[in-house]
């Protein structure tokens, strides 16, 4: 492509701040044409963010000559269903994350946009954020030596939105979500984890509701092994008293723990002693990963989140939740 002309599919929360303003300050990138089921906060959208069109119905900006690559940004419900409608239409798509409810949908989304020689890109932008990129490399370069263990700690208080009892989030209701905070959360850790050291090739897992106030799961543990011999475990619950988010990665010379959803300081302790790295995100903070991808699209580098690497990630959590989902979620 000589240059992208991005129309969104789901102009909701998540591209106010995060995504939709990098399209436009991106070189060679433009945001064209915006949609919601909802055409008045399409058009609002518009008018605020100065793109040139609003729609109503998804299949009529696909079809829009003046858009040349689509970005899904609805809940992953339809993630399958806007992926398979523009790889028909011949135009690449970067999808939100997680990249579907289940592996078997990731699998059609890939096999789809293969059969029409489309790129599908998945928004795991922790790949390209220099904060997580500085951890790959004190990996690389051998700072806490050869890497022996991963664990993940991640929980907290339940949400004010989940206690009222009505009007449930989509993000806990798993015919929409795919599971609940677990698959929009941990699938950010996960799939980091994946970029570090590669597939995970055995995952166990377990998965409750405990405190009732929702149908998915609010609590998951779990342990895996990469293919590179790391091996892997962590507990996610989303019922605790405080919040806790920790990661520790421990190698024969060292470790660093770090905070996947904050700005605090990464830690290097090693025999020297302690190190610490403070790298703020950019103010759109999925800028780094959309630059790749706008790359790609121009024949000019190659995007760090494919289709490919995504569907790992949710085949991992799919693993995690089955027996919870009586095997629905196996692909």
């Amino acid at each position: 492509m000589d240059d992208v002309r991005w129309g969104i599919i789901g102009c909701g929360d998540v591209t106010e701040e995060k995504s939709g303003p990098a399209l436009q300050k991106i070189a060679g990138s433009s945001l064209v044409a915006v949609m919601r089921r909802n055409g008045g906060l399409a058009e609002d959208y518009a008018r605020r963010h100065h793109v040139p069109k609003w729609y109503d119905d998804a299949q009529a900006l696909i079809r829009d000559p003046d858009v040349n690559a689509i970005y899904v940004a609805t809940p992953p419900s339809s993630h399958r269903e806007y992926t398979l409608m523009a790889a028909a239409a011949g135009k690449p798509v970067y999808v939100e994350k997680p990249m579907a409810r289940y592996y078997q949908e990731c699998l059609d989304m890939i096999d789809a946009c293969q059969q029409q020689r489309v790129p599908l890109f998945v928004a795991y932008y922790r790949r390209a954020l220099p904060r997580f990129l500085k951890i790959k490399a004190l990996i690389a370069e051998g700072a806490i030596g050869q890497v022996r263990f991963v664990q993940i700690q991640f929980y907290q208080v339940a949400r004010a939105d989940v206690l009222k009892g009505e009007h449930l989030p989509w993000r806990v209701l798993p015919d929409i979500a795919g599971g609940g905070l677990f698959v929009d959360l941990a699938s950010h850790q996960l799939d980091f984890l994946d970029f570090l050291f590669g597939p995970i090739v055995v995952v166990e897992g377990f998965a409750s509701n405990q405190a009732g106030l929702y149908p998915a799961e609010d609590i998951v543990s779990g342990a895996f092994r990469f293919e590179n011999g790391v091996h892997g475990a962590g507990v996610w619950a989303f019922n605790a008293y405080k919040d806790e988010d920790r990661t520790e990665i421990v190698g024969s010379k060292g470790r660093i723990v770090y905070e996947t959803f904050s700005e605090a300081p990464i830690l290097l302790e090693t025999a020297r002693g302690e190190t610490q790295f403070a790298i703020s995100n950019p103010r759109h903070i999925q800028q780094p990963l959309l630059q790749t991808v706008v790359d790609a699209l121009m024949g000019k580098g190659q995007c760090p989140s494919t289709g490919e690497s995504a569907a790992r990630t949710t085949w991992v959590m799919e693993q995690m939740l089955a027996a919870y989902y009586g095997g629905a979620h196996a692909p």
